[in-house]
């Protein structure tokens, strides 16, 4: 049985404390229903043969009493001959009964207001909203160790995201981690579920990352999402070398073998261990944190044909062009000067810091940025 998401979760939970509030409010008003009728017929058929002139309690009467009784207030015996041995008798039981049932009720609205179900799951329809209105974002499937690095980048790069994953509370621990404003948008539930992928909004997304533990399930995920949108980007994660080629004729544009990649740091550190730090220090150093990124030009800029000494590229922050890669040949050319021209469909590699990055990749690319986090 296919696990259900969070969203699913929430609404049968409230479901089920709904018709427990409801179920108790109907017993509660059936007992003051008979148990009023029941004062009433006392006083209509019992009464009279103890006070001859007694005419009966009005059903006014009778509802106050059976409230004030089943509600403990204690205002008192209201009712005349309330002193007789049946009539207490009967006054007794009904308190034992509505007593139960009163506690029943404030113990079922306690639970749906007081404790936070019912704005817990306001917030997370809330949620669910705000990923509907989502464009231009990017789906983390699985939140285990690659994945919450890959959270934290996306919110130091300023990028919308939405992450899943089948376990909620690694969820809420991995969202109050990073994030306390409100910013982590996060579906519980199986990725390889297509429902789960829906409700992530996978129409509107611009990339997909696949970090669940097994290659099996990537390899899902990845057939399963580019089904579902031909141009997303999807990057997957691959333990063994032997899987990387599999997931990519599945429909992954790039395939990053987490054990290849550790044994690349590794020696990178023995033996360039100055350059290693150097990119420790971009990703690590918040005083100075910096990034290297890339930029499209893309269709209709009005960038294209513009030279880089023209093109103010440093309006936001200081920026630096590495390199660019012309859109037809796929050269890359290092270090272009002033002069350099721009083209559309062009690709410009800089380092900068993420929210000046952030702004020019809006300007030229025309991919919404996340808000400051």
């Amino acid at each position: 049985m296919k696990e259900q998401n969070i969203f699913e979760k929430d609404a049968s939970s409230i479901s089920l404390l709904k018709k427990r509030l409801y179920n108790s409010l109907l017993v509660f008003v059936l007992l003051v229903i008979f148990g009023s009728m029941g004062f009433y017929l006392l006083g209509q058929l019992y009464m009279p043969g103890h006070f001859p002139s007694f005419k009966g309690w009005s059903l006014v009467d009778c509802i106050y009493m059976m409230m004030i009784t089943v509600t403990t207030t204690g205002y008192g015996e209201i009712l005349q001959g309330m002193e007789l041995p049946v009539i207490r008798i009967y006054t007794t039981i009904l308190l034992v009964f509505g007593l139960a049932v009163y506690v029943n009720i404030v113990s079922s609205m306690t639970t749906f207001f007081v404790e936070g179900a019912f704005s817990q799951f306001t917030r997370r329809r809330r949620m669910q909203k705000k990923i509907e209105a989502l464009k231009d974002h990017i789906i983390v499937c699985g939140l285990g160790n690659e994945g919450f690095h890959v959270i934290r980048e996306l919110m130091t790069t300023r990028w919308n995201f939405v992450a899943i994953d089948i376990d909620e509370k690694n969820l809420l621990d991995k969202s109050q981690a990073l994030d306390s404003n409100g910013k982590f948008l996060y579906i519980c539930g199986d990725a390889l579920d297509d429902k789960i992928l829906q409700a992530a909004n996978i129409g509107n997304a611009y990339g997909l990352i696949c970090s669940l533990p097994q290659d099996k399930d990537n390899l899902f995920v990845t057939i399963t999402a580019r089904q579902m949108n031909k141009d997303i980007r999807i990057v997957s994660k691959a333990l063994d070398m032997r899987t990387s080629e599999r997931i990519k004729i599945a429909g992954a544009d790039t395939v990053v073998s987490t054990n290849f990649i550790g044994g690349m740091r590794m020696v990178s550190e023995m033996i360039r261990p100055h350059a290693a730090q150097f990119l420790d220090m971009m990703l690590r150093d918040r005083e100075k944190n910096l990034r290297v990124e890339e930029l499209l030009i893309s269709k209709g800029s009005n960038l294209a044909g513009v030279k880089i000494k023209d093109a103010n590229i440093n309006r936001h922050g200081k920026v630096l062009i590495i390199a660019t890669r012309n859109p037809k040949t796929g050269e890359y050319i290092h270090g272009p000067g002033g002069d350099f021209e721009l083209l559309e469909g062009m690709i410009l590699v800089v380092l900068g810091d993420p929210v000046s990055i952030s702004s020019l990749r809006n300007e030229f690319s025309n991919l919404a940025i996340a808000e400051n986090h």
